[in-house]
């Protein structure tokens, strides 16, 4: 494994010396190997970046792959066209090189690099998380041995490698899941060591294993904690309690490269009589990304296959993400969307102390979304700064129960149902959720059970269409 790529440690070279007349000479005894030569007939592994930015070194790798023969000569003979008093004959090789990078860099080479395409021709992924199993847990033990064994670290406890898995667990994802981001385990694993030594304490137990967790989130959710405060004086405005029409919390993820989390967000729509359709504020002041555009077209096909089957819709609807200034892309508020418009034309409240996730299609299915269990927390976070009620909580996809691997202290008020999860199918189960009234089913005659949510939705659009028909001047 050749860590430092360049093309003296890669090739070779010939070395020069100076003579005791001041006069550089060489011989053959100053031709000197590189790593490909000591490779010959096994492997030689190399970091494809560092490969890429040392001069010289990729064009030259890749003559040496394709003639299959090694010339060593000086680095300014290869890179300065400089003659060297010495030119060894070339050298058959026998040996294969292994490249180590992420996906861009080989789509760039393998789109714009010809040669690339023939020398390299095997591609190998690796994941990043693997199969949640008793074989993968056992690697895992594994792991945290042999780490502790050679860099000489406190012995864990079964709570402390339990600690360890779950947060494997919770990196990935997913409750099937492990992830294989050792880096990241080997870090909590070595701090989880020092604060088991910070206390004497001569096993490493779970509890230290969740302050090693604690304290590498506490040193980078700076952001977090200002939007958090900006939440709770005001600032930013999110409700906990009581009901409003066409208003709801929806829940997004800020992604800050190393760290992520959850924070809710005001949705709000209002709707009325016109020909405009569904008005996606963030598309007209161009800050909605294309994935979000996307989301808000398929609830506007859904709204079409409700209620425009027998009329045209003769509506306006604006949608906005309320004090949103950095854009806004994702579908996974396209069901909260659908909520807060069913409110506004039925003009009935919607719960504030539950906020919603999931994505909606054309059947008015809901659809999995990803960092479900950050969108749930960044939630909790907020409702128990304010106060637990026993009735604040969270709308997510069916399908992503498997998915939930909350923190400890919120499957406790999970558990204590003090903070409450509600996972649905439909568009009709969340609603019903968030105003306590039925949805309502299609009758025979088109319309909807009297009394529900539809119906009363049905109507308003009735209305909106035969008003704009009176309000229309006549030629």
């Amino acid at each position: 494994m050749e860590k430092n790529p360049r093309y003296k440690n890669l090739f070779g070279t010939i070395e020069r010396v100076i003579d005791r007349n001041g006069v550089w000479r060489t011989d053959f005894t100053l031709i000197k190997p590189g790593s490909l030569l000591k490779a010959d007939g096994g492997f030689l592994v190399i970091d494809a970046l560092d490969a890429l930015m040392e001069p010289g070194v990729w064009p030259m790798l890749k003559r040496v792959l394709r003639n299959r023969q090694l010339e060593i000569q000086p680095i300014e003979s290869g890179l300065l066209g400089a003659s060297s008093g010495l030119k060894p004959e070339p050298i058959d090789l026998n040996v294969k090189v292994i490249m180590i990078g992420d996906s861009y860099i080989y789509q760039i080479l393998y789109g714009l690099d010809e040669d690339f395409r023939e020398i390299f021709k095997v591609r190998a992924d690796f994941d990043s998380e693997m199969p949640n199993t008793s074989q993968s847990i056992s690697s895992y033990l594994s792991f945290i041995r042999t780490l502790c064994e050679q860099e000489k670290l406190r012995t864990f406890d079964l709570a402390a490698v339990v600690e360890v898995v779950e947060y494997g667990v919770r990196l990935s994802g997913r409750q099937n899941k492990l992830s294989t981001r050792f880096s990241i385990l080997a870090d909590v694993i070595r701090e989880a060591s020092y604060w088991a030594g910070k206390e004497e304490a001569q096993v490493v137990t779970g509890a230290h294993v969740c302050k090693a967790v604690d304290e590498r989130i506490e040193r980078v959710r700076m952001v977090e904690e200002k939007i958090q405060e900006m939440i709770l004086d005001g600032s930013i405005m999110i409700d906990s309690e009581g009901a409003v029409v066409g208003q709801i919390n929806g829940l997004s993820v800020y992604n800050l490269g190393e760290y992520e989390f959850g924070k809710p967000s005001r949705i709000t729509v209002k709707t009325s009589m016109g020909r405009a359709g569904i008005i996606n504020v963030e598309r007209e002041a161009s800050m909605s990304g294309p994935t979000h555009n996307k989301g808000v077209l398929i609830l506007s096909g859904w709204l079409r296959s409700m209620f425009a089957q027998h009329r045209s819709l003769e509506l306006i609807a604006s949608i906005a993400f309320e004090q949103s200034y950095s854009g806004v892309d994702g579908d996974s508020a396209s069901s909260t969307e659908i909520y807060a418009l069913l409110s506004s034309l039925a003009d009935i409240p919607l719960r504030q102390d539950i906020a919603v996730t999931g994505s909606v299609n054309q059947h008015g299915d809901i659809q999995p979304i990803g960092g479900v269990n950050l969108k749930i927390e960044g939630f909790y976070d907020v409702c128990r700064a304010r106060g637990l009620t026993g009735r604040q909580g969270v709308i997510i996809p069916q399908q992503n129960v498997n998915d939930l691997m909350l923190r400890h202290d919120v499957a406790e008020a999970v558990r204590q149902k003090k903070f409450h999860i509600y996972a649905v199918k439909t568009v009709s189960e969340g609603i019903e959720i968030l105003t306590g009234k039925p949805a309502g089913v299609r009758t025979r005659g088109g319309g909807f059970t009297r009394g529900s949510v539809f119906a009363l939705a049905d109507a308003k659009l009735r209305s909106f269409s035969k008003n704009h028909r009176k309000a229309k001047p006549k030629d």
